[in-house]
């Protein structure tokens, strides 16, 4: 999602102020935080009414039919098109994909709370056995929200340059989804499992704390523009749900793990 931002160029002079004290920044920013935690609290909301079975008929079908492909596969289909067919995205265009994705994978951790609800234990391709129950899923989202808020605080407020270590942690991100595609040519392993998830969770959270900076620097390039700063703010709620998204799946992961 990173096509919405633009270049930065710094101000000199009185304009030169610490940018982490201007008021239309902070409010940007609160915006921006305040749409993630609406979409984290629709996405559990999803997860919860479809996991838990409280709509007779509905876990069924979203979960027991070939519909879930749609909800597992859609939001990445979802980012791939957005980026070829949104040239100039608008404010309402990017906040239909905002939700949708996170509509999308609120259903994806619906299956979460089933394993929780049932109490039974899974295998993982790599022969590991979980047990996932209400209790690691509070561990699990108490862990990510305290080091999201952590990183997102030091990307904010840090005055070094993170774009070159962002640059690269996008580019070692492609390199473990490519790692983990290959990986089912070959034998399962669990080693290679929890590797590629530790690698996943490490890279979130270098790029929490660049998208925080980058969001930063980007409000004022379009300071006054409110059509942008609202694309803006979709975009990077986007970004940063599905960060969040990532962290807390990997900790259950890795949590429920017997």
């Amino acid at each position: 999602m990173n096509e919405f931002n633009r270049a930065y160029t710094p101000r000199t002079g009185a304009d030169s102020m610490d940018m982490s004290v201007d008021a239309g920044l902070r409010a940007f920013m609160l915006g921006v935080y305040q749409k993630l935690a609406l979409g984290i609290a629709l996405s559990g909301a999803i997860a919860f009414v479809v996991g838990s079975g409280l709509v007779p008929g509905l876990t069924q079908l979203l979960l027991g039919t070939p519909l879930f492909y749609v909800f597992q596969f859609g939001p990445l289909a979802l980012i791939f098109g957005s980026a070829f067919l949104m040239k100039n995205p608008s404010p309402l265009a990017t906040g239909i994909l905002y939700w949708a994705i996170v509509s999308m994978l609120g259903v994806c951790l619906s299956i979460w709370v089933l394993m929780a609800m049932s109490g039974n234990s899974v295998t993982t391709r790599g022969g590991a056995s979980m047990t996932v129950n209400f209790l690691i899923m509070t561990k699990a989202f108490l862990l990510t929200a305290s080091a999201f808020g952590v990183l997102s605080l030091f990307g904010y407020m840090t005055k070094m340059n993170l774009r070159p270590i962002g640059i690269i942690a996008v580019f070692a991100l492609w390199g473990i989804i490519g790692i983990s595609l290959l990986s089912f040519l070959f034998p399962p392993s669990g080693m290679m499992e929890v590797l590629i998830q530790v690698g996943v969770l490490g890279i979130s959270g270098v790029l929490v704390a660049f998208q925080t900076q980058e969001l930063k620097q980007s409000y004022f390039a379009f300071e006054g523009d409110t059509r942008s700063l609202a694309v803006m703010t979709n975009s990077g709620a986007l970004n940063f749900f599905i960060m969040f998204y990532n962290m807390f799946t990997i900790l259950m992961s890795l949590l429920s793990r017997d």
